[in-house]
C-alpha cells in the first residue's frame, strides 16, 4: 500500500523553544501537504523529532523508523530531513522505496553543526535505482551549505532530477509565503 513520510528539517533551538512557532511537523508546507496527500488517497506521516536541533542520528532514526518503509513508500525530506533520507536509504542498500523528493538537502558540508550525523557514512552512488526516482528541489538563494550539498549530491548519485526555483529561499513559510507548496504536490502525484 503506498504510503508517504514527511521528515521535517533541523531548526535552530531558539526556534525549536519558541512558544509562538509551531513544532517543525506542523510548520511551513508540511501540514498542507500531509492534508493533500491524504485527500488523494496516500496515507501520510509527518514525524516529531524531539530536539531535532540537536541532530542526534539515533533520536531522528527512532522517529522515522516507528512507521511502515516499503517499495510503495514516497519519501519527502527538507533541510535537515532531505539529509537525513539520503544517509538513511546510503547506509541501508536493502531498503527499497517509492519516490523520493528532497527539498533544500542539507548535509551540513562544510562540518559546522554536526558531528556523527552526516560525516560518518558515504553518499550510495546507486541511490536511484532503489528508488522510483529521486527529485532534488533547489532555490537559486538558498544558503551556500545547501548549495554545496547539492553539488555534492548531483556529483555523487547519477540520474538524479532536478528542480531550480528562483527566489524560493530555504522553502520555508517566510520565503513562500503561504503554507502551501502546489509544485511539491504535484511532483509526487505525477
Amino acid at each position: 500500500m503506498k504510503n508517504a513520510i514527511i521528515l521535517h528539517g533541523g531548526p535552530d533551538k531558539k526556534e525549536y523553544y519558541d512558544p509562538k512557532a509551531p513544532s517543525m511537523s506542523n510548520a511551513h508546507w508540511i501540514p498542507w501537504l500531509q492534508g493533500q496527500l491524504l485527500k488523494h488517497d496516500i496515507p501520510t506521516a509527518t514525524p516529531e523529532v524531539p530536539y531535532s536541533f540537536d541532530r542526534n542520528w539515533t533520536v531522528w532514526n527512532r522517529e522515522v523508523e516507528r512507521f511502515d518503509i516499503t517499495p510503495e513508500t514516497i519519501l519527502i525530506g527538507h533541510s535537515t530531513g532531505a539529509g537525513f533520507f539520503i544517509k538513511y536509504l546510503s547506509i541501508h542498500p536493502e531498503i527499497k522505496v517509492g519516490k523520493v523528493i528532497l527539498v533544500a538537502p542539507w548535509l551540513d558540508p562544510y562540518q559546522e553543526h554536526t558531528k556523527n550525523f552526516f560525516d560518518d557514512f558515504e553518499i550510495d552512488p546507486n541511490l536511484v535505482s532503489r528508488t522510483a526516482g529521486i527529485t532534488i528541489f533547489n532555490s537559486d538563494n538558498d544558503q551556500d551549505s545547501v548549495q554545496k550539498t547539492v553539488e555534492i549530491v548531483r556529483e555523487k548519485v547519477k540520474g538524479i532530477h532536478y528542480r531550480e526555483f528562483h527566489h524560493y529561499g530555504h522553502f520555508c513559510y517566510s520565503d513562500l509565503k503561504t503554507g502551501e507548496f502546489p509544485e511539491l504536490l504535484l511532483e509526487i502525484l505525477g
